[in-house]
């Protein structure tokens, strides 16, 4: 990335607080990836463990359409990152969200201004009517900010994944505009 970009990029960063939210590049695969393979994070995420830099890397350097990737930034670390890819066709007004914050920095606000971030691109800049997701049962710190966005339980899904060696049933939540 020249450093013209790279300049565009922080002016395209939002600050909250501290944290800064902003766009995610590939040379962010190595902090990514160490966040990844943290044993707190990966248990609210479907990843396998041993992710590798290379996988991380990969989907940074060939985005999605119609797919935002950002990172939340604390003195120079990345301590987060949150995603959302809008879908296609009858549900173009819809999209998916993920995210999640090191095991290290939670309770600081990181995840509160990752998902604003999320939710004033849908919002303000994709129309995205329908913001979707699914969160395991068992993590409640991650509901409770959800709800506390607009989202919504919409249904339980039972043995949604297996994780830790067993079976985990996770809610489908979502926040509607009317």
């Amino acid at each position: 990335m020249n450093s013209e970009s790279q300049d565009s990029d922080e002016r395209q960063s939002r600050k909250s607080g501290a944290v800064e939210i902003r766009a995610a590049r590939p040379s962010d695969a190595e902090a990514i990836t160490l966040i990844a393979n943290l044993p707190g994070y990966r248990a609210g995420t479907l990843r396998l463990p041993f992710q590798s830099v290379e996988e991380t890397r990969q989907w940074l350097e060939k985005p999605v359409s119609d797919s935002i990737s950002l990172v939340a930034v604390l003195n120079g670390q990345v301590v987060g990152n949150a995603g959302m890819r809008r879908h296609s066709g009858r549900q173009i007004h819809t999209a998916h969200l993920g995210m999640g914050v090191h095991d290290d920095f939670t309770g600081r606000g990181i995840g509160s201004a990752l998902l604003a971030a999320l939710v004033d691109a849908s919002d303000n800049w994709l129309a995205i009517k329908r913001l979707e997701l699914t969160v395991y049962v068992d993590n409640e710190t991650a509901i409770r900010l959800y709800e506390k966005f607009g989202f919504e339980t919409e249904g339980r899904l039972k043995a949604f994944a297996f994780r830790n060696g067993e079976y985990v049933d996770a809610f489908t939540m979502a926040r509607v505009r009317m």
